[in-house]
């Protein structure tokens, strides 16, 4: 059952009430996939809200957020006798502009930093989609392992890491690059007539791969292979032009730097902002590992609740939270004391996570209950985080991801 606490506040542009200022105009908008009611719930976050309720396609499940114009994607998985799509929200009017087909089974879509493309993999196709937002359409698809569940493209634009759960194995794509008007994009560029990316190395032996990270400076991928209890550190390769190349050849190539033992279960990865540190979720046995980017080791597991399943660290690289599926709740570390911060309150069986523009609010998606727990993660006089509200969604959540706009003048 959906719960409602009492909200005060005041019109735009003015004090409100506990809440940080913002200027007039200002909007700020999150966004559920209901993946059992086929919709998308939109939230409002400067009112605390719910807006609207959008249709989508069958099944919507991954969440992308555009970085550089004022759209959100939806990947709707459909069915498997069925191609999937994925669902153009423009967020000025909050309203589906457009639909493109991909293939079968999508569940995740990842942008680049440009804005212009945008990376689906279609678990029921064993490929994976290269889509021009621009023209708002389809134009490569790569064959991948079998069942990819994720595509993540690499901050520089140049790699594309796919995780292939059905063949336990990780493909390693060069991305063929493009001009990006006003972006300081790398040196080499392609011709529009091959925009497909190319299989440049694959990596065996993560039974059961599921998420990935990239780090900030794109030299590194590491996978959460989820039914090894394993982690697998993957060195991408370097541009042919980057000085550190042309003094260690072995940069230049893709290559395996470890495995590395969990927890039960790895499911997911956060990553600290700074690139430092990732922090596993172990769903099975109830903790998340500490993993050190730089040397390749797990520098501890430590028990976090039950279930945990998505983990998200804040800006200033000092929090992690948690949320535990099994417990309803929240769990906060320190990160720099290595011990438990905290605890919130949710709704039923929390999932993923995600940040207001400003992290004075997370939500999670609660998947079990059908609503988004929304949390002050700082209270008047510097109290510990404390659950705000509970505002509704569809059923069966599955994903969020936050939009934030400045007013215009």
């Amino acid at each position: 059952m959906t719960v409602s606490l009492p909200i005060l506040l005041l019109p735009l542009g003015c004090h409100r009430g506990r809440f940080p200022d913002v200027p007039p105009g200002y909007r700020e908008f999150a966004y559920v996939s209901n993946g059992g009611s086929n919709t998308v719930s939109v939230l409002d976050l400067v009112y605390l809200r719910q807006d609207r309720t959008l249709q989508v396609g069958i099944q919507p499940s991954g969440l992308a957020v555009n970085p550089k114009r004022n759209e959100i994607y939806v990947v709707n998985t459909g069915t498997a006798s069925g191609n999937g799509s994925v669902s153009v929200v423009d967020t000025d009017a909050n309203r589906v502009v457009a639909t493109i087909p991909v293939h079968k089974l999508p569940y995740s879509i990842d942008v680049d930093v440009a804005g212009r493309r945008a990376y689906v993999a279609n678990s029921g196709s064993n490929t994976v989609s290269v889509i021009d937002l621009d023209h708002r359409r389809e134009i490569a698809v790569a064959g991948t392992g079998e069942q990819p569940g994720l595509a993540r493209i690499s901050p520089d634009m140049r790699t594309l890491v796919v995780t292939n759960r059905g063949s336990n194995s990780v493909s390693i794509f060069a991305v063929a690059l493009y001009t990006v008007d006003g972006y300081s994009a790398p040196p080499v560029k392609h011709s529009d007539a091959n925009p497909a990316p190319h299989l440049r190395a694959s990596f065996s032996d993560c039974k059961g791969a599921t998420d990935a990270v990239i780090l900030p400076n794109s030299s590194k991928a590491f996978i959460a292979c989820s039914d090894g209890n394993l982690v697998m550190a993957v060195s991408l390769a370097a541009a042919p032009n980057l000085w550190a190349a042309k003094q260690d050849p072995s940069l230049l190539t893709d290559h395996m730097l470890a495995f590395l033992n969990v927890g039960e279960n790895p499911i997911q990865l956060a990553l600290k902002p700074d690139g430092g540190e990732i922090f596993c979720s172990n769903f099975a046995s109830g903790t998340f590992s500490e993993i050190n980017t730089q040397t390749n080791e797990v520098g501890g597991t430590y028990p976090i609740g039950s279930k945990p399943v998505f983990g998200i660290v804040d800006a200033q690289n000092g929090t992690l939270w948690v949320s535990n599926f099994g417990s309803d709740a929240i769990n906060l570390w320190s990160i720099d004391d290595s011990q438990k911060a905290g605890s919130v309150h949710t709704g039923h069986a929390p999932d993923a996570l995600a940040f207001s523009a400003d992290q004075h609010l997370l939500l999670a998606a609660d998947a079990q209950s059908g609503d988004v727990a929304v949390i002050r993660t700082v209270t008047a006089g510097g109290d510990g985080p404390t659950l705000f509200t509970i505002l509704p969604a569809g059923a069966k959540p599955n994903d969020i991801v936050v939009k934030s706009m400045p007013g215009k003048p």
